[in-house]
């Protein structure tokens, strides 16, 4: 069954795929940025997906660099790759930020995954809200955690920091600990920002080399 709707996809969507595929009984179609709407709007109408089950945002900046390998422990730990001391290859091509729309047909009883690739740089992508209602919030929060743009969307802010948060959290760039603190000023009766006063710091996961449970006493 899978099989076939890959196929129909490939002959449908010719001039807009990137890439299609099909793994572990899933196809995940790759559609150029400029293509979402449009396919989109198919994939509702002609096959039946009338459903948008989830949309998020990627950031492939550090995606397979050698910062992220955890087979051994060395002297930085296992948070290397994320405290900025690891080495990681730059994203091929500019492309450092995708969205992933996960599509349901109840009517088919079909899944489907559909990955936009975003510029680095300028990371913007239609809004789908017009297809799929529900998009609106999903849309908001990869604004929010990613600084990914939706145009079109009627109400692109925040929805899970505050609305003087600076940066984008899921950013791999972000910093661990954060680039202000706040907290709550009694005098002022509002929140205010300070600068960070936590040390940032390596954890180094403890490693037990012997269990005397299982020694042998050898006397």
């Amino acid at each position: 069954m899978m099989q076939a709707l890959k196929a129909r996809l490939e002959r449908d969507f010719a001039d807009e795929l990137l890439d299609c595929s099909l793994d572990r009984g899933e196809v995940t179609l790759n559609v150029g940025a400029e293509y979402i709407t449009t396919v989109c709007r198919r994939l509702r109408d002609e096959y039946g997906f009338a459903q948008l089950m989830d949309l998020c945002g990627v950031d492939y900046s550090e995606y397979g660099g050698s910062s992220w390998e955890t087979k051994q422990s060395s002297e930085f730990g296992f948070s290397r790759a994320v405290d900025g001391l690891g080495h990681s290859e730059p994203v091929e091509d500019g492309y450092r930020f995708a969205v992933v729309y996960h599509l349901l047909s109840i009517e088919h009883n079909q899944r489907l995954r559909l990955k936009v690739r975003l510029d680095a740089e300028n990371p913007v992508v239609d809004s789908v809200t017009g297809i799929w209602h529900g998009a609106e919030w999903f849309e908001r929060e990869a604004f929010d955690m990613f600084g990914i743009l939706f145009d079109g969307h009627q109400d692109l802010r925040r929805i899970l920091t505050d609305y003087g948060f600076v940066g984008h959290p899921f950013r791999k760039d972000f910093p661990l600990i954060g680039n202000v603190e706040m907290r709550y000023d009694e005098e002022k009766k509002r929140v205010v920002y300070e600068p960070v006063s936590i040390e940032p710091r390596t954890l180094v996961p403890r490693v037990i080399r012997d269990d005397n449970r299982y020694w042998k006493d050898e006397s």
